[in-house]
């Protein structure tokens, strides 16, 4: 995409976003942690650019989202939108940002004002049910996030796939119900069964995206950094790797290392020059100097 199409391109409102249940278009959903990432979704035409906590691990190197605050949140986000102008932007609310109506309310809005954010997503269903209706009452275009939810991990006892029984495949629709009935636009499956997603998402009225929640769902997300192989700690099974941005960035550092050492970097096609006179006058003046 060119950068004059780029420019022209218009955002995806949120009513589009929620009529896409009806419609039946796949909505693309990829999670970028900075600006020239959020440039490059918005050159590639994804549909929603999501600000995910992820990147306390994958741009801060934490071992999990829960170091991330709303601070860091707000910074990378002001820098996806400054990347992004033209896409949905969702900033997900961090760890306990959202344990009271009062500070949820506050944080989302902050969000909304100080980066210009399209619409917020917290974390829960049934739990957070109130605080996800008071978001939605406020005025805020609100999400929610189900199934592996990763502030609670700590009660998970790790990264592991939610909803492999029946009972607990019947508490993810309750908690999607819940997600629904408090007036969000959306809703995201992380870690769920394919088979469970799908059926789940065929009971609501609001589009679902997926993320290793199969392709039952309305849409679906993955992280930039995940995809594109910037990110190489670990791989989760869920991601496709569609290029490996880390080998080309450490082979193009080692030619790097290796032209610096061999003093062939710089050369003269990478140097400023200067006018002759002027540079043999400089040598005069450098060498009265050395005399005084």
């Amino acid at each position: 995409m060119s950068e004059t199409k780029t420019s022209e391109r218009k955002k995806r409102s949120i009513t589009e976003i929620r009529d896409s249940k009806k419609t039946g278009e796949k909505m693309v959903y990829t999670s970028v942690p900075d600006y020239t990432s959020a440039k490059w979704a918005e050159a590639a035409g994804v549909d929603v650019a999501v600000v995910g906590d992820s990147l306390a691990m994958v741009a801060h190197g934490h071992p999990s989202t829960i170091p991330a605050t709303m601070d860091m949140m707000l910074m990378h986000a002001q820098a996806v939108r400054r990347g992004a102008p033209n896409t949905f932007v969702l900033g997900c609310m961090p760890y306990q940002s959202y344990n009271t109506i009062e500070r949820a309310l506050v944080n989302a809005s902050r969000f909304m004002q100080e980066a210009a954010s399209d619409a917020v997503k917290p974390q829960g269903g049934k739990s957070q049910a109130r605080i996800l209706k008071a978001l939605v009452d406020a005025g805020i275009p609100t999400a929610s996030h189900i199934g592996l939810t990763p502030h609670t991990i700590a009660v998970f006892g790790g990264f592991k796939i939610q909803g492999r029984t029946a009972d607990a495949a019947m508490k993810i629709l309750e908690d999607a119900l819940a997600i629904q009935d408090a007036g969000c636009f959306m809703l995201e499956f992380e870690a769920v069964p394919a088979p469970v997603a799908r059926v789940i998402s065929e009971q609501l009225e609001i589009p679902t995206i997926g993320i290793g929640a199969g392709a039952g769902t309305d849409g679906q997300i993955l992280l930039s950094y995940d995809l594109l192989g910037v990110f190489t700690d670990f791989k989760p099974k869920f991601t496709k790797r569609y290029a490996n941005l880390s080998e080309v960035a450490v082979a193009g550092l080692k030619a790097y290392v290796a032209e610096v050492k061999a003093g062939n970097f710089p050369d003269d096609d990478h140097s400023y020059g200067v006018d002759p006179k002027e540079y043999e006058k400089f040598l005069s003046l450098v060498e009265r100097r050395r005399q005084l």
